[in-house]
């Protein structure tokens, strides 16, 4: 082992942390958990169990970052020591102790990095993602299939991550109309938020006889899982309630009732379904969840908004206008817009490689 490039590695991770703690701004971080823990001490706590509930959450996020900082800290020292000792022995036999400190320090430190980009308020919870194709048929239902494809493939490559299909409805020749998928997993919408908007896609169509170059959308939707006690009060009077035989791809989801139900809210005319539960209360519930879900994510977009109209900013995706491109023809490349990370290999992001594009997304501005 070479002692040396140790040391060196040893003063990067510490100067990375360094750099860190300067950006949590760790001292602020200790009053503010200081101050949850007050606040968690009083005996009305709760009696007002939503805001208890945010208050419980974010007092163990703070907690467990300022833990991370000490123990990686703490980690740096012993290595320090460590390193000191083998250099005075001829054989401290230290050396797997050396690399296995190094390995956690680096890990820790990239946790670390990645629990404070998911401290927004609903970062913690399950997620609900939509897809939906743009204008122009075959086309763009099936590039709506392959993004359908590129979260599944995402979500069955990691171990705390796990997607449920909720509704489905297949394109009329190839590809779907629309799905959507219920995503459950440590900081799922938090990882997945900086999917939400326009998906473009340009390659040489397999339904096209003259195999011309064709360019397709598709939007993708994501918002946090509502719990019991948020608060989105929702009027019976207000919605439209139907049922319908279920027509997805076959199998499992393919019910010979009518037990598939779509609710209207006709306020908004925001329109949900599900058809993968096995009976229609069933299905009820998990329509009536997504559509909380949604007015959720309204409710947040208007927050925005109003932040937006005071700073001048305008940070609005609007439908036509792409945050990712997918190239397959002339030339492969996917390309992130908003943050300008680039990978040269199509198909292995279709394959659910998307992590890359997550973290530039998460230390962004537009993460801010």
């Amino acid at each position: 082992m070479n002692l040396k490039n140790v040391s060196e590695e040893i003063r990067e991770i510490r100067g990375g942390l360094k750099e860190l703690g300067e950006f949590l701004d760790l001292s602020e971080l200790k009053e503010t958990k200081l101050e949850l823990e007050a606040e968690m001490s009083q005996p009305d706590f709760w009696e007002n169990p939503r805001e208890a509930s945010r208050v419980s959450r974010r007092a163990n996020q703070v907690g467990e970052m300022i833990e991370t900082y000490e123990q990686i800290s703490g980690g740096l020292d012993d290595l320090e020591a460590m390193v000191e000792l083998a250099g005075e022995e001829e054989d401290g036999g230290f050396e797997a102790e050396i690399e296995k400190g190094l390995e956690q320090a680096s890990r820790l430190t990239a946790e670390l990095r990645r629990r404070h980009f998911l401290s927004g308020e609903y970062d913690d919870r399950d997620c609900i993602l939509t897809i939906n194709p743009g204008a122009g048929g075959t086309e763009a239902h099936d590039w709506a299939e392959m993004l359908f494809r590129m979260y599944r493939r995402w979500c069955e490559d990691r171990d705390d991550i796990k997607y449920e299909l909720l509704d489905y409805t297949p394109g009329d020749e190839a590809g779907l109309k629309s799905a959507t998928m219920l995503i459950k997993g440590e900081y799922a919408y938090g990882l997945l938020k900086g999917e939400a908007g326009v998906h473009r896609l340009v390659r040489i169509s397999p339904f096209d006889s003259s195999s011309r170059r064709h360019t397709s959308f598709a939007a993708v939707q994501v918002t946090p899982e509502i719990e019991v006690d948020d608060e989105i009060d929702i009027d019976p009077s207000d919605l439209r309630v139907d049922t319908f035989r279920s027509s997805g791809p076959g199998g499992q989801h393919v019910n010979m009732t009518d037990s598939a139900v779509r609710i209207t809210h006709l306020p908004t005319g925001i329109v949900t379904s599900c058809q993968n539960e096995r009976s229609q209360h069933g299905n009820r519930d998990t329509a009536m969840r997504v559509l909380q879900s949604r007015l959720l994510e309204m409710k947040i977009k208007e927050q925005k908004e109003t932040i937006q109209e005071i700073t001048g900013e305008e940070k609005a995706i609007e439908w036509g206008s792409q945050i990712r491109s997918y190239v397959n023809h002339p030339y492969q490349q996917v390309k992130d817009h908003r943050t300008e990370f680039t990978v040269n290999d199509f198909e292995t992001v279709l394959d659910g490689e998307l992590d890359g594009f997550i973290e530039a997304y998460l230390a962004s501005e537009e993460n801010r």
